[in-house]
């Protein structure tokens, strides 16, 4: 199996936004680094929110500027609105992802916006792209598979965000399990489901590991067809918003999983271990990656 699974790291964005300890301007950018150098060729480093709301995503400017462009390497800017938009295009980020909530209640207590308010948002960034261009668009649809305030998300709620998506020509569509509730089977009809609704679109998916099925969910994509998938560097993350949600899937973890099998991700899983065990010294916590705590297999041998 040595089909190329795309990884986009998430740690400096999704992985940072719901620590407690805040992290300077220079640290994000040496994670960054440190990521780059362990093989991240595509990331989430910053977020253009309301500082206030979010004060881990503050910088996102300064942080964009000192990181010049780079043959190979994609630095992704999430945007939620308008003025997220501007503000990433001004930033001059390779990439733009749109978050756009499935249902009413999160994306009310969020990003203060109902669905058919933020798809508005998307189609005023898409026209806005059109006439005076700016980076790649992709879309992420969040709470894809539950939400803490509406519960159960149903498949045209999905679809509903999706085909608009589909319709503006976005070329990249993710379903994202922002507080970690999904199940393999329910993974893969909303796989099936959304390449039916946007045949052109490549899909990535995204894995919160709340309840324990981020790996199954991960695996289950790949089956499914899934070429891209998120990551955070020692399982950090969760939301801001949704009590008790928990870190995204460990990129090391997905590393390791994928790599075991014959998969090919580009990544170093070393290098991995090391930068999380290194962020999570300055968040004041530990890992909560297994493969951290564990290490890869085979063990190598002691140096010397």
């Amino acid at each position: 199996m040595s089909r190329p699974i795309e990884i986009v790291e998430v740690g400096p964005r999704d992985g940072l936004q719901n620590e407690r300890a805040l992290l300077e301007i220079d640290q994000k950018l040496e994670f960054i680094h440190r990521l780059e150098a362990a093989g991240a060729r595509r990331m989430e480093t910053v977020s253009f929110v309301n500082p206030r709301r979010v004060p881990q995503m503050a910088g996102a400017e300064e942080i964009s500027a000192a990181l010049p462009h780079r043959e190979g390497r994609s630095r992704i800017g999430l945007v939620l609105n308008e003025r997220g938009w501007d503000r990433c295009v001004e930033a001059q980020c390779d990439e733009a992802n749109v978050v756009v909530c499935a249902t009413d209640g999160f994306g009310i207590r969020t990003q203060g916006a109902s669905v058919d308010e933020q798809l508005a948002a998307l189609r005023a960034i898409a026209a806005k792209r059109r006439l005076s261009g700016g980076p790649p668009i992709s879309v992420t649809v969040s709470v894809a598979f539950g939400c803490p305030f509406d519960g159960e998300v149903s498949e045209e709620q999905v679809l509903k965000v999706v085909r608009v998506a589909a319709e503006l020509g976005v070329s990249e569509i993710a379903l994202a399990d922002t507080i970690g509730v999904a199940d393999p089977w329910t993974v893969r009809r909303r796989i099936e489901a959304t390449r039916k609704a946007a045949p052109d679109a490549r899909l990535r998916m995204h894995f919160h590991d709340t309840r324990n099925t981020g790996l199954a969910n991960a695996f289950a994509s790949v089956e499914a067809g899934i070429d891209i998938l998120d990551a955070s560097c020692g399982g950090l993350g969760g939301c801001p918003f949704a009590t008790d949600a928990t870190g995204n899937i460990g990129t090391e973890d997905l590393v390791y999983m994928l790599e075991r099998a014959g998969f090919d991700t580009g990544y170093d899983l070393p290098a991995l271990i090391d930068t999380a065990k290194w962020v999570s010294a300055l968040l004041g916590k530990a890992p909560t990656a297994s493969v951290t705590r564990a290490g890869g297999f085979p063990v190598p041998p002691p140096a010397g």
